[in-house]
Formats: C-alpha cells, sequence, structure tokens
C-alpha cells in the first residue's frame, strides 16, 4: 500500500466504515498504480479539496484531478469525481454504459459491495490523469 504522506487525508480515511475503508484504500491503490505506469503522469499528489481525498498531477501538471468519497447520505456508493467542465465522465458513458453508475457529468458511482472493475476504472483514471496532455495533443495535431 502507498503510505500516506498527508495525516489529515489518512485521518480522513480512519473515518469511514470498515467496509467501506476497504474499498476506499482500494480505489486509493489502484490511482497510484495508474500513475506509477505512466511516465506521463508523474507522481502524484494526495490532498484533501472540499473535503475529500484528491489526487493531483502537480509536477506533470498532465491532467485533471480525480477525487473520490464516500458519503453517509448515501451508504452504498463510493463516488469518484472528475472535473464536471470537462468531457471526461461523458466518454466514460459512452464506453462504458453498463459497466458503470453515473452522476450528471461529474462522477463514476461504484457499488460498495461490488469488486472494482479494475481494467475500466484504470482506462478512466488514466484518461483523467492525462486529460492536459491530450487536450494539448488535440489542439496541436495537423
Amino acid at each position: 500500500m502507498s503510505p500516506f504522506t498527508q495525516p489529515q487525508v489518512a485521518a480522513h480515511f480512519d473515518r469511514y466504515p470498515a467496509v467501506v475503508k476497504k474499498k476506499m484504500l482500494a480505489l486509493r491503490e489502484l490511482i497510484f498504480d495508474v500513475a506509477a505506469h505512466s511516465l506521463e503522469i508523474g507522481e502524484l499528489q494526495e490532498t484533501l479539496k472540499w473535503g475529500e481525498p484528491a489526487y493531483l498531477t502537480a509536477l506533470t501538471k498532465s491532467g485533471s484531478t480525480v477525487r473520490m468519497d464516500w458519503k453517509a447520505k448515501s451508504p452504498e456508493h463510493i463516488g469518484i469525481y472528475f472535473n464536471c467542465n470537462t468531457m471526461l465522465v461523458d466518454s466514460f458513458r459512452s464506453m462504458f454504459p453498463r459497466e458503470f453508475e453515473f452522476e450528471g457529468h461529474r462522477a463514476i458511482l461504484l457499488n460498495v459491495k461490488a469488486p472494482l472493475p479494475k481494467k475500466e476504472l484504470s482506462m478512466c483514471i488514466q484518461a483523467a490523469l492525462t486529460y492536459k496532455l491530450m487536450k494539448l495533443t488535440k489542439h496541436h495535431s495537423p
């Protein structure tokens, strides 16, 4: 498991119910794993944004922030949040219409009790963490 470097983030994870914490830690590890296997992404910065664990490409500035959280008002889901001013969630919806539940233009909802769809999630995380690079490539293509 990737060690926590921010005590406030570790404390946030410790507040989750046990079953949720296990799923959130697995999702966190998947995010770090995607970043570790992509030279374009580089090292991630982990912090809290809007009170939610957030992952930023602070060094390379290659992508859009990925956030995730569980909320007691929706106990059956974990949300993985993307910038709603991008087309990321719309793209994920067209790529994976049956694999995920979505919340508007901002989130993929994951069932707390279901296994993580790691392959599909990895593709979404990769797309978000390289979003700015892909956007630049499209603007500079012939």
